[in-house]
């Protein structure tokens, strides 16, 4: 048996701590904004929180999670998740949207932690975050109109 908490919410279900809390999310919770993309840590379509910081859920195992807190797309909130989920539609960031759960839980982390990023510290907190559509320039670009909102 297994706790975590996610969202909010604790839940109790029987799974195996090799679990990949990918699979726990979205098949034992039936949570599917997180997504499944390469299964190798790789590009970021698997993104959740724990405490706070960005993980990848497909490579991060149930029996690590320990007490620390999971937050998935569907859980995210805040001035700093709300605007950027603003300025996502605003600006037309996404192109399929397949990798964009991941995309904003990077870019929370990045601007809960950084208030004003350089390209170079957008570059460097989304590298890990790949977008078949190669919409970067508009991930930036949101990135920054985020930013600037929050500031004013």
């Amino acid at each position: 048996m297994v706790n975590l908490t996610i969202n909010g919410t604790e839940h109790q279900v029987e799974a195996d701590a090799d679990m990949p809390l990918l699979w726990f999310i979205r098949d034992l919770l039936g949570l599917t904004g997180t997504k499944f993309g390469c299964g190798m840590a790789q590009c970021g379509a698997c993104t959740v929180h724990l405490d706070g910081v960005a993980v990848r859920s497909c490579q991060t195992f149930v029996g690590d999670v320990g007490d620390a807190k999971i937050t998935t797309i569907e859980g995210i909130s805040g001035k700093v998740a709300e605007t950027l989920q603003t300025v996502w539609a605003d600006l037309d960031v996404p192109q399929c949207g397949y990798c964009q759960s991941g995309q904003l839980m990077s870019a929370t982390e990045l601007l809960t932690g950084n208030p004003k990023p350089t390209d170079e510290d957008i570059d460097a907190a989304m590298a890990g975050n790949l977008c078949r559509c190669a919409t970067y320039h508009r991930i930036r670009a949101g990135i920054h109109e985020a930013a600037k909102r929050l500031e004013a």
